[in-house]
């Protein structure tokens, strides 16, 4: 058997979580290889809104298993508020949720590090949700990181030396005052640390590939999105991890042949959240009717998103480092009130144009735009394709025509049933 991969191919926040709950029926096991709770994945179902931020998201189908991999950063303290708010729900997770011994731990010291390092860069700042999740990756690279597995032997003296070396830092490199948020992420942080132990705690490359051994089928979940991968994304304004398909490889503990469908997720606009470039930004009415429309805001941050048109380029970019194999669009009931809607189909760069996504974005990449009609017409109650209006199929058809790969499914709503799945001949 082979992994499936689903993965976000813009700036994050395109829907993965939703995707992830529709599919998992097709799945024995649901995976996360990489990132920590810098995202949110949001789910919608029974007229309730769910947001998971390190638990996989087929949670919620009862007879799944879900791993969270060795490429994955855990903060104890956001994890024991997700279990306790699906408890609240009626959820007990603790029989089919599996986390990797090698997944790394996200410390208190970790996020007074973020916010003393992103106070420090002032008008270089790069946008970080302040979750810690650079400073532990940064700590996972330099062979100084704690690990789940750690918890179960002398933790409190690791816990103690790593501390040490990370308050040193807080005091003598950025001056920042760090005793009073410390002592109180720490109650936090152990009560979380007892949470984690409840759960089966497991060598995840070992369990991983002995579930495909016995045929059962798994799909990779990915976080975030293919445009802030920490190698290929818009770099300096990227997450810390590999969030491209090759990152679930790694995250996961499984070999490159393992790798099979690759499910490429995109909205039919742009957003992004923080810092960083935007090519097809919209700083007018149409920016903020998208950002109403579909209510961008984020899961994790509650910042508002900046919002834009579809860019095909980096679109395109990101099918190839992927490997995409099917697409699915989001979203698309947001652009139902659009006189005309915009796509970017090439870049130009100090006079001339180009479809290649450029080793940098900036001031001097000027989107270059085509221009299609809007459909008018509200599509969230639409349940097949016949039902499109000819606009919407042909919005489809040309974003298909352009990158190569087909549109499995669109999304016309944020319920689980509002997904219309496409035959493609």
């Amino acid at each position: 058997m082979k992994v499936d991969v689903l993965l976000g191919l813009q700036w994050g926040d395109e829907g993965k979580g939703k995707v992830v709950d529709v599919l998992t029926p097709r799945y024995d096991v649901i995976t996360r290889f990489q990132g920590g709770p810098n995202a949110g994945h949001t789910l919608e179902f029974n007229d309730i809104k769910h947001v998971l931020h390190t638990i996989p998201s087929g949670i919620f189908r009862g007879d799944k298993i879900n791993i969270i991999g060795n490429g994955v950063v855990i903060d104890p303290c956001i994890f024991k508020k997700e279990i306790d708010s699906l408890k609240k729900i009626g959820f007990d997770i603790t029989g089919n949720l599996f986390i990797s011994k090698k997944a790394h731990l996200i410390l208190p010291t970790h996020r007074l590090l973020d916010a003393a390092s992103e106070a420090a860069k002032g008008e270089g700042k790069i946008g970080s949700t302040l979750k810690g999740i650079g400073p532990t990756y940064r700590d996972k690279i330099g062979r100084e990181g704690l690990r789940v597995g750690d918890i179960l032997s002398n933790f409190k003296q690791k816990y103690n030396d790593r501390v040490k070396q990370h308050v040193d830092q807080l005091k003598n490199y950025y001056h920042y005052d760090y005793e009073a948020e410390l002592a109180e992420y720490e109650k936090e942080w152990f009560a979380g640390i007892e949470t984690l132990k409840q759960f089966q705690l497991i060598d995840s490359e070992n369990y991983i590939n002995n579930l495909l051994a016995t045929g059962k089928t798994v799909i990779a979940e990915g976080a975030q999105g293919t445009l802030l991968d920490i190698d290929f994304g818009s770099y300096p304004f990227v997450t810390s991890s590999n969030t491209v398909c090759a990152g679930a490889c790694t995250g996961l503990g499984i070999a490159p042949n393992r790798i099979g469908e690759v499910f490429g997720i995109f909205k039919a606009y742009c957003t992004r959240v923080g810092m960083g470039p935007f090519p097809t930004e919209l700083f007018n009415d149409e920016g903020q009717k998208l950002r109403d429309k579909g209510n961008e805001y984020g899961s994790t941050t509650g910042r508002p998103r900046r919002c834009g048109w579809l860019d095909l380029v980096a679109l395109k970019y990101a099918i190839m480092i992927n490997g995409v194999t099917e697409l699915i669009m989001m979203k698309a009931d947001v652009l139902d009130e659009f006189e005309t809607i915009k796509i970017c189909t090439a870049y130009r760069i100090d006079g001339k144009e180009t479809d290649e996504f450029p080793y940098e974005l900036d001031e001097h990449v000027e989107p270059v735009f085509t221009e299609l009609p809007g459909w008018h017409t509200e599509i969230s109650h639409f349940t097949q394709e016949g039902e499109f209006p000819e606009e919407l199929s042909s919005y489809i058809s040309f974003i298909e025509e352009q990158v190569g790969v087909p549109i499995r499914i669109v999304s016309v709503g944020p319920n689980r049933s509002a997904t219309v799945i496409r035959e493609i001949i």
